[in-house]
């Protein structure tokens, strides 16, 4: 019954929370901004991403009259920077101009974490009005930044970022990434992060576009070397400095492939989930167990409670309506996966392995706050972030 409760809270969240969401605007029949954008990809390791990536970019509409695409290889050990190279080539029609910048090593006597010393030697170089920040898994729709240009200049922002459309590629983020997508959607303080008079703050870091004059002002990626979560800081120092912060929906613009295997998605979400639940052990460990007993739970009722009724008296067949709450967690389990194929076109694939997912985030909790208050195995692609 439990898990029947906790799946409808969630349902109900959702849909309270997608109503009211604001939006990228679709894009309008207005003139080409007379300004200029820096697109930057931060990329360490990212052979298997880049080329998409940065497609997508070079055969986007021209946002803007002038701008210009970066990618920073950041000390890769793979061939991210000759991949970036090659894709470029293969779109000589682009009007944006192209180059790759080797971050270097980073400074032994300073802790950079993240993709926070990539993005700081990036600026060092660019000298545009606005810079945009993506991650080298995401994929952009060829109208994605000029419309979020425009809107950024219409809403006289400072800062806007689009929450993506996560997708899944495999069996691991099929299990695990749905769950996740309801509960950050569940979680997003989209009202009071466009709100100027609240304090909190939210930005999604695959795509953060900036004023450049004000990200300068707030110290940018410098300020923020140790800071793992890069994006929520930068947001609080957009908000906290008095400037505008502008956070949508952009699930028809950006999407955000996270992971390539079970490995990287147990590094990944070990690395951030604790951190997401305000670094605090008691939200993590809890919030894990909430997971467990409403998508995992259910599946493991339905098989036990069936047993028992095949082998108990009549009398004492209690376990029926155990069978029966647990049938009904599943079925809204699978109105939630048809409500996220609805909003998020995420397709219903492998719904039923829901309850295995569920397992799966159960345990990234407890790892998740021991890696973040140990510093063991709390890494991001074989990096250390202690």
């Amino acid at each position: 019954m439990a898990s029947c409760i906790g799946l409808l809270i969630l349902q109900l969240g959702l849909w309270r929370v997608f109503a009211v969401a604001p939006q990228l605007q679709a894009a309008a029949d207005t003139p080409v901004p007379r300004t200029s954008l820096t697109v930057v990809i931060p990329a360490y390791n990212e052979a298997g991403n880049i080329g998409a990536c940065l497609a997508s970019v070079l055969k986007g509409q021209p946002p803007c009259v002038e701008w210009q695409v970066l990618v920073v290889d950041d000390d890769s050990t793979d061939a991210t920077a000759e991949l970036a190279v090659a894709c470029a080539a293969r779109h000589p029609q682009s009007t944006a101009g192209f180059s790759v910048l080797p971050a270097g090593p980073r400074p032994a006597s300073e802790r950079w974490v993240g993709k926070n010393w990539a993005c700081t030697r990036a600026m060092e170089q660019v000298r545009s009005d606005w810079v945009l920040f993506i991650d080298a898994d995401v994929q952009l729709q060829a109208d994605a930044i000029p419309r979020a240009l425009a809107q950024a200049i219409a809403d006289q922002a400072d800062l806007l970022s689009l929450a993506p459309r996560l997708t899944c590629g495999c069996l691991a983020e099929w299990m695990v990434q749905p769950i996740m997508a309801s509960l950050l959607g569940l979680g997003f303080p989209i009202e009071a992060a466009n709100d100027p008079d609240s304090d909190v703050a939210f930005a999604a870091g695959p795509f953060m576009l900036i004023r450049r004059s004000v990200y300068e002002r707030i110290g940018g990626h410098r300020a923020l070397a140790a800071e793992v979560v890069e994006d929520l800081a930068l947001a609080r120092r957009i908000k906290t400095g008095g400037y505008r912060l502008r956070y949508l929906l952009g699930l028809d613009a950006v999407d955000l492939r996270m992971y390539a295997d079970l490995a990287a998605l147990w590094e990944g979400w070990t690395k951030n989930w604790c951190l997401g639940l305000d670094r605090d052990p008691g939200k993590g460990l809890a919030a894990a167990g909430v997971v467990v007993l409403m998508f995992s739970l259910p599946w493991l009722l339905i098989p036990v409670s069936t047993g028992l009724l095949l082998v108990l008296p009549i009398a004492q067949r209690w376990w029926l309506a155990l069978l029966a709450a647990a049938t009904v967690a599943v079925l809204q389990q699978f109105i939630l996966r048809l409500w996220t194929r609805r909003e998020f076109q995420l397709p219903i694939d492998y719904w039923w392995l829901m309850g295995a997912g569920g397992l799966i985030v159960g345990a990234i909790g407890p790892v998740s706050v021991w890696r973040t208050f140990t510093g063991q195995g709390w890494t991001w692609k074989g990096r250390s972030l202690r």
